[in-house]
C-alpha cells in the first residue's frame, strides 16, 4: 500500500511504459545508431527470458529475472564504475554529477547473460553487472529490508533463549562480539553477563563498540533516586514505557544499562519490542499507522535544577519509515516529555490521538511486556530507536551506570564483523 501511493507521487508522465510521453525507439544489439522503430522486448538471446530490455524517451526498461527495473538515463550515467568516473581504492564517486547532461541518451545499448553496455554520445562506455542493477535500484531496494529483525513479544524472546555473551569473549575475541552484535541487530537487546561492577568497567565495555555519546547528562552517568536531575527517572517512581532523548532531533541510538547496586526491592526493568506494536497497528489500522508515521510532535525538555538549565526540543512522527521499502527504523514514544500538540491541523488531531490510542493499547499488553531484574555484572544493552523500556516502583538504594552510544559506530563494528546492519 505504501509503495503504491508513492510510486502516484512520484510518476512522471511519459516515463512509465504506457504513458502518452514521448519514447526513443528501441536499441538493437549491435550498437549501430538508434534507428526510429516501433518499441519492443530485446532479450539477451532468443530463446532466452532471463533479461529483457527496451529503451524509452528518459529510461532504460529492463527486466531481469522477477525484477522490472525503469532505469533514468542520468541515473546511469551518474553511477558509472568507470576509472575515470569512481575511485575504487576509496569507494567514492570521481564523476561531477552536475556536468551530466540532464537530457543524456546513450548511442547504443548491449546487454549480454550477465552484464548492460551503455556507450553515450562522447563514446564514453559504462558496463553494469545485472546483479548489482537489482541489488540497487529502486525496485531491488524496496524488496530488500536494510535491517533484518526479529520481532517479539515476551513469549517469543524467552522461547528464542537468546543468549547472555560473556564479558571475557565479549571483550577478547571477535566471535564474542559478532555473536552479541548479532542478537542486538535481531532482538534490539542484549545482555553481556561477568561484568565487573563499576562505572569504569562498564565504559570500557561500552567502547568496545562504539564511541560514547556525550549529551547534556555526561558522558558516563550514575543513575539514582536522588532527584538530582529535572526527571522522574531519578525518583523511585514507577516508569512507562518509553524511548530516551525524544527531545534531541536525533534521538540517541543505543542505551547501556549496568546495576551497580540494588538495597531494597522492585525496580525490575520492563523492555517492549515497539516494533512489533507497531506491526499490528499496520495489520489492524493501515491509515493509523500511515497517520503516526506522517505527523510531526514536538518533544520538549525543560530543566532547572541546581547547575542544570537546558531546554530541548526535538520534533519527528512518532513512527519513521524508509521511503522506498516502508521499512520502520524508528519510534520516537514518550508520553512524558511530549510537548504540546500544535503542529497538526485541527482536521487531524482526533484521527492522530486515535492512532496514538490504538499503537498504546499494544505497547501496553501483557503479553508484550518482557521484565528483567537487573542485577550487578549484567550489562543491558537497549537499541533506542526500537525498543521502550521502563520499571516499577522500588524501595532501598539502588544505583546504576550506563551511556548512550553513536549508532553510526555501532553498526559500523557490525557491519566490519560481516553482519547486515
Amino acid at each position: 500500500m505504501w509503495g503504491r501511493r508513492l510510486a502516484c507521487l512520484l510518476e512522471v508522465p511519459g516515463r512509465l511504459s504506457g504513458s502518452a510521453g514521448p519514447r526513443s525507439p528501441w536499441l538493437p544489439r549491435d550498437r549501430r545508431t538508434i534507428p526510429a522503430a516501433a518499441p519492443r522486448w530485446h532479450h539477451t538471446a532468443p530463446e532466452s527470458l532471463k533479461c529483457a530490455w527496451q529503451l524509452h524517451g528518459d529510461h532504460l526498461e529492463l527486466r531481469y529475472g522477477d525484477t522490472l527495473m525503469r532505469l533514468d538515463f542520468v541515473w546511469l550515467r551518474d553511477h558509472c564504475r568507470s576509472a575515470s568516473c569512481y575511485n575504487a581504492k576509496t569507494s567514492q564517486r570521481s564523476l561531477d554529477t552536475a556536468s551530466v547532461d540532464l537530457a543524456i541518451k546513450p548511442r547504443a545499448v548491449r546487454v549480454d547473460e550477465t552484464t548492460l553496455f551503455l556507450t553515450w554520445p562522447d563514446g564514453h562506455v559504462t558496463r553494469y553487472g545485472l546483479e548489482w542493477l537489482v541489488k540497487n535500484s529502486y525496485e531491488g531496494q524496496k524488496q530488500q529490508v536494510m535491517h533484518p529483525r526479529i520481532l517479539w513479544n515476551a513469549d517469543i524472546y524467552r522461547r528464542a533463549q537468546v543468549p547472555s555473551v560473556d564479558c571475557r569473549s565479549f571483550l577478547e575475541t571477535n566471535e564474542g562480539l559478532k555473536e552479541f552484535l548479532q542478537n542486538f541487530l535481531l532482538y534490539g537487546i542484549a545482555f553481556v553477563e561477568n561484568v565487573a561492577p563499576t562505572k569504569e568497567d562498564t565504559e570500557i565495555l561500552a567502547e568496545r563498540v562504539s564511541l560514547i555519546r556525550e549529551t547534556i547528562y555526561g558522558r558516563m552517568w550514575y543513575f539514582t533516586s536522588d532527584f538530582s536531575r529535572g526527571d522522574t527517572a531519578y525518583t523511585k517512581l514507577a516508569l512507562d514505557r518509553h524511548t530516551d532523548t525524544t527531545y534531541f532531533q536525533e534521538p540517541c541510538g543505543i542505551q547501556v544499562f549496568h546495576c551497580l547496586k540494588h538495597e531494597g526491592t522492585g525496580g525490575r526493568t520492563l523492555l517492549v519490542d515497539g516494533f512489533y506494536a507497531a506491526e499490528q497497528v499496520l495489520q489492524q489500522a493501515p491509515d493509523q499507522f500511515e497517520l503516526l508515521s506522517k505527523v510531526p510532535l514536538k518533544h520538549e525538555y525543560v530543566e532547572n535544577v541546581g547547575g542544570c538549565h537546558n531546554h530541548m526540543i526535538g520534533v519527528g512522527p512518532v513512527l519513521n519509515v524508509y521511503p522506498w521499502n516502508n521499512e520502520l527504523y524508528l519510534i520516537r514514544y514518550n508520553n512524558y516529555d511530549r510537548a504540546v500538540i500544535n503542529t497538526v491541523p485541527y482536521d487531524v488531531v482526533h484521527r492522530w490521538y486515535a492512532a496514538h490510542r490504538t499503537l498504546t493499547t499494544e505497547l501496553r499488553r501483557p503479553e508484550n511486556e518482557l521484565w528483567v531484574k537487573l542485577k550487578p555484572g549484567k550489562a543491558l544493552f537497549v537499541d533506542n530507536w526500537r525498543v521502550l523500556h521502563g520499571r516499577e516502583a522500588f524501595t532501598g538504594y539502588r544505583q546504576l551506570c550506563g551511556c548512550y552510544l553513536t549508532r553510526d559506530d555501532v553498526l559500523n563494528t557490525a557491519r566490519l564483523l560481516g553482519l547486515q546492519a
